[in-house]
């Protein structure tokens, strides 16, 4: 799995979640609980990852849909 985008943002998350689901890419939501735990202190943020294998189509998919600024740095 690779790190695609960090946010504490749940719209965010849930948005790319389907985004990427519908594109055939299985994402998977690290540090949910985490960031539950801190409340809106945002000192842990969720990570969504995806499968190593389809990371540079996930990236190719945000860039188009002009979500690129959301994604971590390569």
């Amino acid at each position: 799995m690779r790190d695609l985008v960090t946010t504490n943002d749940p719209v965010l998350l849930s948005y790319l979640k389907v985004l990427l689901e519908d594109a055939g890419i299985e994402p998977v939501v690290f540090d949910g609980n985490m960031s539950a735990v801190q409340g809106t202190l945002g000192a842990v943020a969720q990570r969504l990852a995806v499968p190593a294998e389809s990371w540079e189509a996930a990236r190719r998919l945000l860039v188009e849909a002009d979500l690129g600024q959301w994604m971590v740095k390569a």
